[in-house]
């Protein structure tokens, strides 16, 4: 029989036990468990290369390994080991069906090791998307507690405002502040706490330009933008009575980086709207006042996606669950 005829021989007659071992008869499914059992015990001689070596390897008796692999060869009706007092072989179609094996064992020991992550103590690799002004404040103070409470659990913080592709890049989750959300079927989402942006500027600035008195007047003033795109851009702000107003402006400075914007209204540079995250200590301190202060940009909700599609592991759990527990109060200290 040549090859391709042995090769037939083994899948018919694995793919029909694993089909009557699925649907068929308790005896038929119990046969395919069998199946199952002695294709480990014939890896395991394969790879030891031998049954000696395998006894030594396992700790399983040499004459159990030799029974139950002689049990596979007259159930399949074929010869996979060649064996005598002086040699050991494998035949073509024994390393046919060892491959087969192998690839069994290793999804087995995957699955086992999927459930044990899955239920084990918090451990391993976690990848962490975050905005800058949250990575280089909120994070960056709470973060070295995470560490030290769970010292198996590892993070690769990605820092960036882009909206990160969560599934595609790879992310265990991402944080985002953001007024509108999206409906992600394939997302789960946890919240954290509201943040406000406000309208500031230095001291100085407003005592040489002059404070806008109704938000149509900042079309007048120096103005600095977060957003990158050139030409005329627009602020729509929500005053008393859940007014709103959009303002269009030619920004002074344009940069997709708050604290660079921060640092300029400082400065005196112009007119920068902020997160409170991002101006309120300032704000505290009197180095940044509140322009236009009975208007704003409506709330941005900070919250937390992460998939669906698979289970949450421990290190993610426990990240998850300690950012609820600590990032609202941090939110609300700046």
């Amino acid at each position: 029989m040549g090859r391709q005829g042995r090769q037939a021989r083994w899948q018919d007659g694995s793919i029909a036990q694993y089909a009557a071992g699925r649907s068929g008869s308790a005896a038929n499914r119990e046969q395919w468990v069998e199946d199952l059992n002695d294709l480990y015990y014939f890896a395991q001689v394969v790879e030891g290369g031998g049954f000696s070596a395998a006894e030594r390897i396992t700790g399983i008796a040499k004459s159990r390994l030799s029974r139950r692999v002689g049990a596979l060869e007259k159930r399949l009706g074929a010869r996979l080991l060649q064996r005598s007092t002086r040699r050991f072989a494998v035949t073509e179609l024994g390393n046919d069906v060892y491959r087969h094996a192998r690839t069994m064992l290793d999804a087995a020991a995957a699955a086992r090791e999927t459930v044990q992550q899955l239920s084990g103590a918090p451990r391993g690799l976690v990848r962490l998307s975050a905005p800058v002004a949250l990575a280089q404040q909120q994070l960056a103070r709470l973060l070295p507690e995470f560490l030290a409470r769970h010292p198996e659990v590892r993070l690769q913080v990605h820092v960036s405002n882009r909206r990160v592709d969560v599934i595609h890049e790879g992310f265990d989750l991402a944080l985002r502040v953001r007024t509108r959300l999206t409906d992600d079927g394939s997302l789960a989402m946890r919240s954290f706490g509201q943040i406000d942006e406000f309208l500031v500027a230095s001291p100085r600035y407003l005592r040489i330009q002059g404070r806008p008195r109704i938000p149509a007047d900042l079309s007048a003033h120096a103005c600095l933008s977060m957003s990158e795109e050139p030409g005329a851009q627009r602020w729509v702000l929500q005053g008393p009575g859940a007014k709103q107003e959009s303002v269009s402006f030619e920004p002074r400075v344009m940069a997709h980086d708050f604290p660079l914007l921060r640092a300029l209204a400082v400065q005196g540079y112009g007119i920068a709207l902020l997160p409170e995250l991002v101006c309120g200590s300032l704000l505290r301190s009197g180095e940044l006042e509140r322009v236009l202060p009975e208007w704003r940009m409506p709330q941005g909700l900070c919250h937390a996606v992460f998939p669906t599609r698979r289970g949450v592991l421990p290190a993610v759990r426990v990240l998850l669950d300690f950012l609820a527990e600590r990032l609202p109060a941090e939110l609300a200290k700046d």
